[in-house]
């Protein structure tokens, strides 16, 4: 798989497991995180060279895999940080193929946050995270997107669903989903939503969910194999992974 892919949040979760996915598969893939020091032990990780660190978010080692991982660290709510990123992105590997625009906080515990006791100082930190990141992400990637790029921003079930206690991450992750169509309707590349249901991660504290590693291939799917035209604008799911791979 002759591919270049960023990932924003790629540090843990979904994130990781999707790099690794894309990994295995042949790819080059750029991660990023908030924390340099997690940024340097997944790519060392990537690369097949353990799990302490080192030097490889500037060295873009060769792997044991089939592909191989670079990284830096970023803070999506600073432009900069992302200008930065995927002008290095392009020098290390070329035009992206593919943008995971994956970064995303929540703050407190899933399902204790009823939205009329959200901080002010919360609510816009999320939303600064969750939504203006998906947006400052996709923007500051748009120079440097190849011609048929494929753009990715996870979502779930609480962007459209009412579910109590999810109070700004909820609010957030619906506001995503209409940067993703906003670009859709805009940009000449693919742009659109892909839903895993429900994950064990950290933001959604479910220990009974489905693994991170489980959901990776759909994602890969999506963002290589699926129609472009289902995607772009729309939302991925399960049933239509499982509906086109079985």
């Amino acid at each position: 798989m002759d591919l270049t892919v960023a990932i924003t949040g790629a540090t843990s979760g979904i994130g990781r497991a999707v790099a690794e996915a894309f990994v295995d598969a042949g790819a080059f893939v750029a991660v990023s995180g908030r924390d340099g020091d997690a940024v340097d032990r997944t790519v060392a990780r990537l690369n097949g060279d353990g799990d302490d660190g080192g030097d490889k978010s500037e060295s873009g080692a060769e792997n044991d895999s089939d592909g191989t991982a670079w990284g830096s660290r970023i803070d999506v709510r600073d432009e900069f940080d992302l200008e930065r990123f995927f002008e290095r992105v392009a020098i290390e590997a070329g035009p992206i193929d593919v943008l995971f625009a994956n970064a995303a906080v929540l703050h407190g515990a899933p399902g204790e946050k009823p939205t009329d006791s959200v901080s002010y100082a919360d609510y816009d930190d999320t939303m600064r995270t969750n939504a203006r990141g998906v947006f400052a992400t996709i923007r500051e990637a748009v120079p440097h997107l190849d011609r048929d790029a494929r753009v990715i921003v996870p979502s779930e079930s609480v962007a459209h669903d009412s579910t109590a206690g999810m109070g700004a991450y909820a609010v957030s992750k619906a506001a995503a989903e209409a940067v993703a169509r906003g670009f859709a309707a805009d940009l000449d590349a693919t742009v659109g939503v892909v839903d895993p249901g429900l994950v064990a991660t950290d933001l959604t504290g479910k220990e009974r969910a489905r693994d991170p590693e489980s959901v990776a291939p759909l994602f890969v799917w999506a963002a290589t194999e699926a129609p472009a035209a289902d995607l772009d604008g729309d939302r991925l799911g399960l049933r239509e992974w499982k509906a086109a791979t079985r």
